[in-house]
C-alpha cells in the first residue's frame, strides 16, 4: 500500500472548516482506493502572524520539503494586510518549491447555475494556466520621498525566457489532453516591453506544436470573450497578474469562487505541489458550519491527481458530481439548507 505524507494548513476563517471536510474526503477515497494519507499539520496563519509576527516559522520552507503534497487552506483575517499574509506564507512557498504553474480548471458544476443565462456546461468548461514565480508580482521596486508632495513608487515586473518559454510550453502540453486550442493573454499594446516579449516566445513555443490551435488575445478583449463567448476558450495561458485576474473571472461565470479550485504546481516533482481553493477566509461566516467545502475538497481531487492516484481523484469529481445534482445536501451559498459536515461527509459517502 502506497502512503504519502501531506501537510495541512488550514490558515484563517473557513479555511479552517473547510479543510475539515476536505481530508475527510480524502481519506476515505485513499482508504476505498487501497492507499493511505499520512497528514502534519501546521498552524501557521494570520492568527499565528498576531501572536509571534510571523506568518510561518524561519525555517518552514525546510520543514514542508520533505512532504509530498501540501494542502493548504483560505489565509487571511481582518487586522493583518494582505501583503503580509501573502508574501509572508503563499508565495514564499510557491517560489522556493519552484511552483511556477498556478492551475485553475473551471466547469459549471452539477447544481449550480452561472450568472451567463442559457450556457450549459458544455460551454462552461476551461483551465487557466497562470505563470506562478515572476512577472508582475515581483518585490523589486520601491517607495521613495513619502509623505512628501514628490512622493513616488517603483515596482518592476520581471520576465525571464526561462520562466515565460515554460510555462507556454506547459499549456501546450495541457492542451494535447483537451481540445487542442491555447489562447496567450497578452497587452503589447500597452506594455511596450514585457509583452511583445511574452508574445515572441509564444510564437516560438506555438511552432513547435503545430497540432494544436493557438492565438493570441489582449487580456481586456480575451475577458470580454470568457463573457460572451466562453465556448470558444479551453486553455487559456497569462502572466502571473494577468492569469491572476482572468482565474477569478473564469470562476465567476462557472458558478462562482466558492467552486474552484487551484493548484501551485512544481511539474518536475522535485518539490512539493501546494494545492487550494480559490475562495478567500470570509470570516464573517467562519466557525458557522455554513461554509462551502467543494472547493477544497475538489483541490483535494487535484492532489490526488498529481501524486498519480488518479482514480481516486476522478472518484472525488463523480462523488461531487453526484452529491451536488441530488440537491440534498447543499450550503446555504447554493440554495440549501446543510452545514459544511453535512455536505463533506455526503461526498465521503457517495464515493465508489
Amino acid at each position: 500500500m502506497s502512503e504519502y505524507r501531506i501537510a495541512s494548513i488550514p490558515g484563517d476563517g473557513i479555511g479552517v472548516d473547510v479543510t475539515v471536510e476536505a481530508r475527510k474526503v480524502l481519506d476515505a477515497a485513499a482508504a476505498r482506493h487501497g492507499f493511505s494519507l499520512r497528514w502534519t499539520e501546521f498552524d501557521w496563519s494570520c492568527e499565528r502572524y498576531t501572536q509571534t509576527g510571523s506568518m510561518m516559522p524561519d525555517d518552514g520552507v525546510a520543514q514542508l520539503a520533505a512532504f509530498d503534497g501540501i494542502l493548504l487552506g483560505a489565509v487571511g483575517f481582518p487586522g493583518v494586510p494582505d501583503h503580509i499574509s501573502l508574501w509572508g506564507l503563499l508565495i514564499p512557498l510557491r517560489r522556493a518549491f519552484q511552483q511556477y504553474v498556478n492551475l485553475r480548471p473551471v466547469r459549471l458544476l452539477p447544481g449550480t447555475t452561472s450568472v451567463l443565462s442559457g450556457r450549459t456546461a458544455e460551454e462552461l468548461e476551461m483551465v487557466i494556466v497562470r505563470e506562478n514565480s515572476e512577472g508582475e508580482y515581483s518585490a523589486i521596486g520601491g517607495r521613495h520621498n513619502s509623505g512628501r508632495p514628490d512622493e513616488f513608487v517603483l515596482q518592476e515586473s520581471v520576465f525571464t525566457r526561462v520562466g515565460v518559454e515554460r510555462i507556454i510550453r506547459y499549456a501546450f502540453e495541457l492542451a494535447r489532453t483537451r481540445s487542442s486550442r491555447v489562447t496567450s493573454a497578452t497587452k503589447s499594446n500597452g506594455l511596450i516591453h514585457s509583452m511583445p516579449f511574452w508574445d515572441e516566445i509564444f510564437a516560438e513555443v506555438a511552432a513547435k506544436y503545430p497540432d494544436v490551435e493557438s492565438g493570441q488575445m489582449h487580456v481586456d478583449a480575451l475577458a470580454a470573450r470568457m463573457v460572451q463567448a466562453p465556448d470558444r476558450l479551453d486553455v487559456v495561458v497569462g502572466s502571473n497578474l494577468f492569469g491572476d485576474i482572468l482565474s477569478d473571472l473564469a470562476a465567476a461565470v462557472t458558478g462562482g469562487l466558492g467552486m474552484a479550485p487551484s493548484g501551485n504546481i512544481n511539474p518536475s516533482g522535485e518539490f512539493p505541489s501546494m494545492f487550494e481553493a480559490v475562495h478567500g477566509s470570509a470570516p464573517d461566516i467562519a466557525g458557522q458550519g455554513i461554509a462551502n467545502p467543494v472547493a477544497q475538497i475538489l483541490a483535494g481531487a487535484m492532489l490526488l491527481e498529481h501524486l498519480g492516484e488518479t482514480v481516486a481523484a476522478q472518484a472525488i469529481r463523480t462523488a461531487v458530481d453526484e452529491v451536488l445534482t441530488a440537491g440534498a445536501e447543499l450550503t446555504p451559498d447554493l440554495g440549501g439548507t446543510a452545514t459544511t459536515t453535512r455536505l463533506g461527509t455526503a461526498v465521503a459517502e457517495a464515493l465508489r
